[in-house]
């Protein structure tokens, strides 16, 4: 009986303080609202590990492009992809973690009454704008027609499949509006943007870097030729122009915020990955300066051995991914100067008006992918000389000679690799001895939306010509 009185003593000693009973409940050390800052620097990091990590249940982009070979199984890499649901898994990480983050700061920003400055507030707009194109577009490139213009709206839980093109001009049309809108004299996130620590000019670059991928990507489709034309000589001017412009974002020395990369294979401890044949086929016989940068000489030999593409290698005797691309603090990223160069390469050889030549603008992509490697100069001086390298004597047309450049420079990012390849058809592929189903061209759909979201995914289905891993992303004429 003293227990009770005394307890309800302190019950009563605690409410006498305590006037406003509306906040008793709240928790002091968790906001009922999230800014949108810190949505935007959410999803700020999370595309950027989505397109990075080598994470085997939802990014196999690596394997896709025939950069490592397998040890411990080689599913992957014979083409199954569906045992572990990595088209799902992929599908989730992109639409719920990265663009319903977008989504969310893009509403919060444009209910703010609290900004000092209106122009940082469009600026902020348009930031998260542009990496919301950016994210759109990885995902068509994977999936081709995909739910776009429901797939946002809580009150849609069926959503509508878009047919990608259309997509694809609309996101060329939001990126214009975007980088119309941005303006060098005012803020924008600060140091909550993760990438350029708010920079307004580096925002600008990026996103003219960007409109030149969108239209390139799409360069063989007839419908897209004038659109293509007009977009690419309107970005060349303000793309990147060095290295020191690379969209990436630096990773930490302590966990959680480290390389995606090292968590998965040093921090897991497992060594599931070796060179694959493919890439050291074509980087050894060029003594190609980034080799020791790409991959580890195998230890008992001090020479950089391949495992067969397709096939489960041993996990000793083989070179492993390098120390430099496994270290904790490796930067993941979304777009480089060097791919920049690559894609001004192939404009002037479409008859584009951006400057320069090809083999100018070749080589600058190549020096660039050198030196962010840690290569010299004079590297890649030495390296451009090769009869096999230099532009007017490799073999091949300039598809063949940029794309196999294209896809030694694009290693560790799987995604732009397994596309360049399908886009550009070189360099060539390993076959695979005992394949568990075709190379995949696509990914097909996420489970889930043929089992929730069935009569639209039927629907998209029939107009791709089926959800197969065959089906040609509609950029994928050749």
């Amino acid at each position: 009986m003293k227990k009770i009185i005394a307890i309800y003593i302190a019950i009563l000693a605690f409410t006498a303080c305590t006037k406003d009973f509306d906040t008793i409940n709240d928790d002091p050390k968790n906001a009922p609202e999230v800014p949108a800052a810190t949505l935007f620097s959410n999803a700020e990091r999370n595309l950027v590990d989505n397109v990075n990590t080598p994470e085997v249940n939802t990014n196999v982009f690596r394997l896709m492009a025939q950069y490592w070979a397998q040890t411990t199984y080689a599913d992957e890499s014979q083409y199954n992809i569906d045992t572990r649901n990595i088209p799902r898994n992929f599908w989730n990480a992109m639409y719920t973690d990265v663009l319903r983050n977008f989504s969310e700061a893009d509403s919060l920003i444009k209910a703010d009454t609290t900004f000092l400055d209106p122009q940082q507030k469009i600026n902020q707009l348009a930031v998260n704008e542009i990496l919301t194109v950016y994210s759109w577009s990885v995902l068509v490139n994977i999936y081709g027609n995909i739910p776009y213009s429901q797939a946002l709206d809580y009150r849609e839980i069926t959503p509508k499949y878009d047919d990608a093109a259309t997509i694809y001009a609309d996101l060329l049309t939001r990126l214009d509006e975007a980088l119309t809108s941005l303006d060098t004299d005012s803020e924008s996130f600060g140091s909550a943007d993760l990438i350029y620590g708010g920079n307004v000019s580096k925002w600008i670059k990026f996103g003219n870097s960007l409109k030149l991928r969108l239209a390139m990507t799409v360069a063989d489709v007839e419908s897209f030729s004038s659109t293509v034309k007009t977009a690419v000589e309107s970005a060349a001017p303000n793309v990147f122009t060095s290295n020191d412009d690379n969209a990436l974002l630096n990773y930490l020395q302590s966990p959680p915020n480290t390389n995606p990369v090292w968590v998965q294979l040093i921090q897991s401890g497992r060594t599931d990955y070796v060179a694959s044949n493919t890439i050291l086929n074509i980087m050894k016989p060029l003594a190609d300066p980034r080799l020791p940068s790409y991959f580890n000489p195998e230890t008992e030999t001090g020479q950089f051995l391949a495992g067969t593409y397709g096939n489960v290698n041993s996990t000793s005797g083989f070179s492993l991914p390098s120390d430099k691309l496994t270290s904790q603090t490796f930067p993941g990223v979304l777009l480089d100067y060097s791919e920049v160069e690559f894609y001004l390469a192939e404009a002037v050889e479409r008859g584009y008006t951006v400057g320069g030549t090809a083999a100018e603008h070749y080589n600058k992509a190549v020096t660039a992918s050198i030196t962010y490697w840690g290569g010299t100069s004079e590297q890649a001086t030495a390296y451009l000389a090769k009869p096999q390298v230099n532009y007017a004597t490799a073999s091949g047309d300039y598809k063949q000679k940029i794309g196999t450049q294209k896809w030694l420079a694009l290693y560790n990012r799987g995604i732009e690799g397994w596309t360049e390849y399908r886009r550009l058809d070189a360099p060539t592929f390993n076959e695979v001895e005992e394949p568990q189903g075709d190379f995949p061209l696509r990914f097909t759909y996420s489970d889930q939306e043929r089992n929730l979201n069935r009569a639209n995914y039927s629907e998209a289905a029939q107009a791709i010509g089926g959800d197969e891993v065959t089906t040609r992303i509609f950029w994928d004429k050749f």
